[in-house]
This record gives structure tokens, sequence and C-alpha cells, in this order.
């Protein structure tokens, strides 16, 4: 079955000056590569492609490359803790670090962002060995996250330089593509990063959501979706909004201690036979109550999916105009309350699920107040 992903409307070539092609990789510091290798392989289902480490001539940090579909992560852990990344870890735990972005073109991506306001992580520079040249640069974004334009089309290897291939085999889970990539930030400051990806990275807003379409009786938040001219490349931005009690946003940035990457939507073929598979091997999903399923028929009209397997697994599912669209949303992936992943399957939906916002907060309220952080 194939993976849907909503397409854009058009822009200008002048406003979409960047011209990303896709997301290249997420890189994700850790505190312990080998077992977050370990966690994405098995659990996941992602498979190891290559490595970075001590054995290759990387005395700084231990590192792994893993795919699945076109999807492509990269766990990494320092070996000395006076390291950046220690510094890193110490603060957040497990996050994301860098939004990497393909582009044809290192140096005009770099010149495009910085001349319009963006904040150099790295001028443009190259790394090579016997596999050709591999390009970045990079510029800040919010929190500790950096976006890395990266240009590959001259290098031949596994990953990057200073990579070797991993011969590991995996058992997929079916999960093909990145949907979208969400970001947590502080009260007040979403129109400014919704103003940064517009202005300084030529992104347009696809979608936008106030706290009476994204609340409970007790939280609220407030989000807006950016999207890249070719729709490849979608960054909803999350707020908090005035609550009763502590929103699922304020809670996110309370343990992370900064703005950063909330979850990581990833897109499947069959989210039946996707979620069956991840919960045989252990991720954890959020549950909406089941009168959520009893109202389910009646809201969304006819799919092509067995209701009966949607309600087992705790599937949601949402319908607009142009299709619908089931996701499903997995508790953290650390100890901290911080980062998580969706599983999401399209089917002519270009939306985020607005229909299930509600049903949703309440399953995460549920879950705070387990943690005592409601």
């Amino acid at each position: 079955m194939s993976v849907q992903t909503p397409e854009a409307r058009p822009l200008s070539e002048e406003a979409d000056f960047l011209q990303i092609k896709s997301i290249d990789h997420v890189h994700w510091w850790v505190g312990n590569a080998k077992q977050a290798m370990y966690y994405w392989w098995k659990a996941f289902g992602f498979r190891p492609v290559a490595y970075s480490g001590l054995e290759t001539g990387n005395r700084r940090f231990a590192s792994y490359v893993l795919e699945s579909g076109t999807i492509r992560f990269v766990v990494s852990a320092p070996y000395h803790p006076t390291d950046e990344m220690a510094a890193h870890h110490l603060l957040h735990g497990d996050g994301v670090k860098v939004i990497a972005l393909g582009v044809d073109d290192v140096e005009a991506a770099f010149r495009a962002t910085t001349e319009r306001g963006a904040r150099a992580a790295w001028s443009p520079r190259e790394e090579s060995d016997g596999q050709g040249v591999y390009r970045t640069a990079a510029i800040h974004t919010y929190g500790e996250v950096l976006h890395v334009f990266v240009d590959r089309r001259d290098y031949g290897g596994v990953f990057a330089p200073g990579y070797q291939p991993l011969a590991l085999e995996a058992d997929s889970a079916g999960l093909a593509a990145i949907d979208h990539i969400v970001g947590n930030v502080e009260l007040g400051k979403m129109n400014h990063w919704v103003n940064f990806y517009h202005k300084v990275m030529g992104f347009r807003l696809l979608q936008g959501f106030t706290d009476e379409q994204i609340s409970t009786e007790y939280s609220a938040l407030m989000s807006k979706v950016m999207q890249n001219g070719n729709g490849r490349v979608k960054f909803p931005i999350n707020e908090p909004a005035e609550g009763k009690k502590k929103s699922q946003i304020e809670e996110y940035l309370e343990y992370y201690m900064t703005p950063g990457v909330q979850h990581i939507a990833m897109a499947t073929g069959d989210i039946l036979r996707t979620v069956r598979t991840l919960r045989e091997r252990g991720v954890e999903f959020l549950r909406v109550p089941d009168a959520y399923y009893d109202v389910l028929p009646e809201r969304v009209g006819a799919i092509e999916e067995d209701l009966a397997q949607i309600r087992e697994l705790g599937i949601l599912v949402d319908r607009d105009d142009e299709g619908y669209l089931l996701q499903i949303f997995s508790r953290p992936l650390q100890d901290r309350p911080t980062a998580f992943i969706e599983v999401i399957e399209r089917h002519g939906s270009r939306g985020f699920g607005v229909g299930n916002f509600k049903a949703l907060f309440e399953a995460i309220e549920l879950e705070q107040a387990r943690r005592g952080n409601l």
C-alpha cells in the first residue's frame, strides 16, 4: 500500500528560494548511542546502516545511522563528560539536535537564510574521503535545534565521511516517511517562529489552530503549521495557552528545559499492521476513552479499515473535505515526559486530526495526572 503525504499548494519559485528537496536526516543526541540504536532497530524496525566511533577514528562520540523507508535517524552520544553533547544530554535528556534539510546548493541556502536574519551555527564547509565530498552549513532555530543544509550529490558513501557501513538486517514495521516534525516553544513565541520560517526560510502557513480548538476543561495550546514550497517539509509550531492547569506544552518545557522537538510524525501505508507490530515489540501508545469509538462511525463515515481493529489498537480517525486520516501517538520515548512519536496514514486528508484534539488532550491529561504534573 502506498504512503500518502499531504500535497502542498505550489509557491512561486522566488518565494520557495531554498528549494528544499527533503528532510535529509534527524540527529538525536542521546546518553547511550548503542542502546538508542538498539531501540530504534528492534522496536521500530529501523535498519542500522552506518557507524562512527573509536574504531573509525572518531574520538569524540559514538554514532549510528538508521533508516526506515525514506526516514533517516542518527543517534550519537559523547565519550567525554566535557563534550557539548554531554552538556546537551544533562540539560535535556535524549532529544533532537538537528533537523537536516537536503538542498542542491548549501552555500546559497546558507547565504539566503543568514541574509534574512538567521543566526549562523557554521558556515559552508566540505568533508571528504574516498567516497567523495559531503557539504553542509547550519543555522540556529528554536531552542538548541539546528537546521543543517546538506548536499550529498557528490558523496557516494553510506552517510558521511567518518562513517563505515553496517551489515545488519531489520524487520520493518512499515514506517516509510516523515510526515511532519512538531516544535514546542514558550508562551508568546509561536508567532515569532512562524515569522522566522516565513521570512527566513520561505515557508508558508498551511493551517492554524486556536486554543478553542485544542483545549479541554483544564488546559489548551495554540499551533500553526508551516510548510515549504514543495510540501515535503511541514513544521507545526506549538505554544501553551492559558488554562486552569498545566498544559502538555508547559510540561514538556519544564522537563526539556528549553523549546525543542516535541514529536516526529511518521507515515505508513498500513497503520493497522504498523501499530500492531510496534505494540508487540513493546512500544507504548496513548489510549483515548472508549466512548470515542462509540460515535466514530457517525463522525467520520465510511472508511476502508476495520473499525473493530481500530478500536482494539486505539487508533484515532479524522475526516476533512479532502479525505480522512488515521493517527496514533506514543507515550514519551524516555523517562522525561518530552519527545514522542506519531504514526499516521493519510487517505486524501491534508489535515492534522483536529477532530481528535479533544480526545487526545484528555488522554494526555490522564498521563500527566499519573505523573503528578497536571
